[in-house]
């Protein structure tokens, strides 16, 4: 599904940025491991957005410098974080309470696979898969408010992972609202997937062309 275009697919880093500037003030959220994590970097520190990490940290910040370092202050996955004025920590079964109750504005994801009726895979490629176990996101994806997906548009091999149907084992059925690629900014809508924004020199048709599900621009 590759195509010749004259538009530069987004760094991971300006994807972390792109979302974070759409997250409302005063927002609860929790940042899935992997890309999304670095949702955190690119919030001002004069934003109130309070992002929660389910091994227990509410308040957690961006990444420390490395002379900075609190070897006991970490996320989720394992990365050293900071942690902001008011920030807490709490027992991981308190966490998952705050996510389960609902708590939480938003929570952001990275996938496999996006389906057009919102449906998300991004724990196992197949069945046959030792993936050990779907984590944490089975909780974020039923307990969350919202989800927003953050990944790229394309697999290696250029396969599409904005999907009509999710191929790979599912997640959660129905919950994404939001979709931040590499490419495009897109809703999830009853009728499907709603382009909010494409990056520079991208046109609606070579974006269609690299995505398996149908696509129309959003109403602004």
């Amino acid at each position: 599904m590759n195509v010749q275009t004259a538009a530069k697919p987004m760094a991971r880093r300006e994807m972390a940025k792109r979302l974070a500037d759409d997250i409302p003030e005063g927002w609860y959220v929790n940042l899935g491991i992997g890309a999304p994590l670095q949702v955190a970097d690119y919030v001002p520190q004069e934003r109130e957005v309070v992002f929660q990490s389910e091994n227990g940290v509410l308040g957690m910040g961006p990444a420390p410098e490395p002379d900075k370092i609190n070897r006991w202050l970490i996320n989720a996955g394992k990365q050293y974080i900071t942690l902001r004025s008011g920030g807490s920590y709490m027992h991981h079964a308190d966490s998952f309470a705050l996510i389960r109750g609902g708590h939480l504005d938003l929570c952001v994801l990275g996938a496999f696979q996006v389906a057009e009726n919102g449906d998300i895979a991004n724990w196992s490629i197949s069945d046959n898969e030792s993936a050990p176990a779907v984590g944490g996101a089975m909780d974020l994806a039923a307990g969350a408010r919202r989800i927003w997906v953050m990944m790229d548009h394309t697999t290696k091999t250029g396969e599409s992972r904005l999907v009509r149907r999710c191929t790979y084992p599912l997640t959660a059925v129905g919950v994404v609202k939001r979709v931040y690629t590499n490419l495009a900014v897109l809703d999830v809508t009853d009728h499907g997937f709603a382009v909010r924004e494409m990056v520079p020199g991208m046109t609606i048709d070579e974006l269609q062309k690299v995505t398996d599900a149908p696509l129309r621009m959003a109403k602004m």
